[in-house]
């Protein structure tokens, strides 16, 4: 696999990928040589506790591990700027075989990243938050209760559109945005 980590010129992190043939999911290697963007594989976040993430997202919000590995040397280094990186990946996927995923990125050197801020609101310039479609949002929502969930929203609201949706944080303070899934009506 070869990555390849920069800025946007808003200053957000992004990432291209390349999967070799045999890595990666099936859907990457359908159109690789007609378009340069195939979409979406995965959002990543600096995370605190593997162990605790993985409570919250896979046994809470049912998303499944793809795999885990931890990666470092002079490869790492050069990918996110910083002396001596060794980081446990583990990547998560939801139920949805193409849907994109979210990957922990889990620092064990060096041990310098920063939270975000406690009071980050959903107005603040360095907010950023994951979008889930779910299918039972109020069950969703009364198991994240159930297990002491930081809620940014009061529960589950109606947006403009009609769509019902609810935010929380997860253990290390990452807003996501949790959307009732689409509706047959």
């Amino acid at each position: 696999m070869r990555a390849f980590k920069f800025r946007d010129p808003d200053g957000h992190p992004l990432e291209l990928l390349y999967f070799p043939p045999g890595q990666g999911r099936p859907i990457w290697h359908q159109h690789a040589r007609d378009r340069t963007f195939l979409g979406i594989d995965h959002s990543a976040i600096g995370i605190s506790d593997t162990s605790v993430s993985l409570a919250f997202y896979a046994d809470i919000l049912g998303m499944t591990q793809a795999y885990a590995t931890i990666n470092r040397g002079p490869a790492q280094e050069a990918l996110d700027g910083t002396f001596n990186a060794v980081v446990r990946i583990t990547r998560l996927r939801p139920i949805a075989p193409d849907g994109p995923g979210i990957e922990f990125l889990d620092y064990r050197t060096p041990p310098t990243g920063r939270p975000a801020p406690a009071d980050t609101a959903s107005n603040d310039l360095v907010h950023i938050h994951l979008s889930l479609r779910v299918d039972a949002l109020e069950q969703q929502v009364q198991s994240l209760d159930g297990h002491r969930a930081r809620f940014v929203s009061p529960g589950v609201v109606t947006l403009k559109d009609g769509r019902r949706a609810a935010m929380v944080r997860d253990p290390d303070g990452h807003a996501l945005l949790l959307e009732q899934g689409i509706v047959d009506r």
